[in-house]
């Protein structure tokens, strides 16, 4: 075997005292001057360590053991958390997640040089048996006879061996042994590779994805198990345009992005929609607060997805103009706006990472500016977001990183950022959501 391909040597285990968190909440400890990453250590605490990688900056580590622990320290409720990549907070309680995560966010937006004028109290809900969409993995274990069905494990292609999950919602997570029994039984179990899970308020989608076709006998077996269970059953056979209803043949789900109920918005399985319902609603209606929207208000909504905030919005505004770069997302805003007879929202298909200065949107000006970008955030719009002239943007993150770059351009652009604060979509996990407020001036 040449060099390049030999495995390194890891180090022996260590006891390690943890001296901080960093910001993806693994501990923080140093070992003759280099820096160690170790999942499932608290700051405080002194823990043996196993490690896992090595390379010439960082090590990363894992707990084998807790000598000293911190106060903050709690018992996991999920047996696969040790392996599961979902959750990465379990054994921290839910109070100080979330001062971590606000903690952890104000002070990266201030170490790139930009002031958080006021922080806004995090928005919480249930930190367990909350999250409505999800991909589950899928694999038959030849060797051991069964099959697998749950996520990945930490940092490897592999899937977690676990008999529940306590994040999703309780219908799917208190479940998943129903659905290895199904698939075990499946003539095609090696060739479903995931689940796709999509919830709203009274029903719960499953979507196979299928590598080949399935037999008739499949079929029924699918069709029984979604007869018996409640489940409404998909199937993919390609991408995302392939997947049809095997049962019910009639399928609709909806969300509200009010807690009023003023407005539901239909979906597809595979559309993307926030997995925590209750979080959503908070989110959406403190949007709505910062933006102050007046009858006069023109509006843009930037990476408008399914309309979450455009059709609220346009209940207090006088014209909303909703962007987004998903053709068949913009297809079924418009069908919401027209199904509640909203009439004042208009929308385009851009590609907001290349902003075009001549098209008709861009030309036109803004009193208020909403954006909810992915992960990779909205650098190229917030370069030239200046031009709209609008008194009030607010910014909806679930990357800490690209909205603190993100905010430095918008702040140099001649806005001051007044409110920033999280928002718990993602309880047990380091994921960090997040609402940034900016005014001009």
């Amino acid at each position: 075997m040449s060099r390049r391909h030999r495995r390194k040597k890891l180090p022996e285990p260590a006891v390690v005292d943890i001296e901080s968190m960093s910001h993806e909440g693994r501990g923080v400890a140093h070992i003759g001057g280099k820096t160690v990453f170790v999942f499932g250590a608290l700051k405080g605490e002194r823990v043996r360590i196993q490690f896992t990688k090595t390379s010439r900056r960082y090590d990363q580590a894992t707990t084998l053991e807790v000598i000293q622990p911190s106060a903050s320290r709690i018992e996991p409720k999920c047996d696969a958390f040790q392996v599961c990549g979902g959750c990465s907070l379990q054994h921290l309680d839910n109070d100080n997640q979330v001062a971590f995560k606000q903690q952890s966010l104000i002070e990266m937006m201030q170490h790139a040089g930009v002031a958080v004028e006021q922080p806004i109290p995090p928005l919480r809900s249930s930190a367990w048996g909350y999250r409505r969409k999800a991909r589950l993995g899928v694999k038959y274990v030849r060797k051991k006879g069964r099959v697998l069905v749950g996520f990945r494990e930490r940092n490897t292609s592999f899937l977690a061996d676990m008999s529940r999950c306590e994040v999703l919602i309780p219908a799917v997570g208190e479940h998943l042994q129903d659905l290895v029994e199904l698939i075990e039984k499946l003539a095609a179990r090696e060739s479903i590779p995931q689940i796709e899970v999509a919830a709203d308020d009274d029903h719960v989608v499953l979507v196979f994805r299928h590598l080949k076709p399935l037999s008739d006998e499949d079929l029924g077996r699918l069709t029984e198990f979604a007869k018996r269970s409640g489940f409404w059953l998909q199937l993919q056979a390609g991408g995302p345009d392939s997947i049809v209803n095997l049962y019910p043949e009639q399928q609709v789900l909806s969300f509200s992005p009010l807690a009023n109920g003023d407005i539901n918005i239909h979906f597809g399985a595979a559309d993307f929609t926030q997995v925590n319902a209750n979080i959503n609603q908070q989110m959406v209606e403190q949007a709505l607060g910062f933006l102050d929207l007046q009858p006069s208000d023109r509006v843009l909504d930037l990476f408008c997805g399914l309309g979450n905030f455009t059709l609220p919005i346009a209940r207090l505004c006088a014209r909303v103009t909703g962007v987004e770069v998903g053709r068949a997302m913009v297809v079924r805003a418009k069908e919401n706006a027209l199904e509640h007879a909203i009439t004042n929202s208009e929308y385009f298909v851009v590609d907001l990472s290349k902003p075009d200065p001549d098209h008709s949107w861009m030309r036109q000006q803004y009193d208020k500016i909403l954006l909810d970008p992915p992960r990779l955030g909205a650098m190229e719009i917030a370069r030239v977001i200046g031009r709209f002239n609008a008194s009030t943007i607010v910014y909806v993150s679930c990357q800490p990183s690209s909205l603190v770059r993100d905010s430095k351009i918008i702040c140099d652009s001649g806005y001051r950022l007044t409110h920033l604060g999280v928002m718990d979509m993602f309880p047990q996990t380091a994921h960090v959501e997040s609402m940034a407020v900016f005014q001009h001036g």
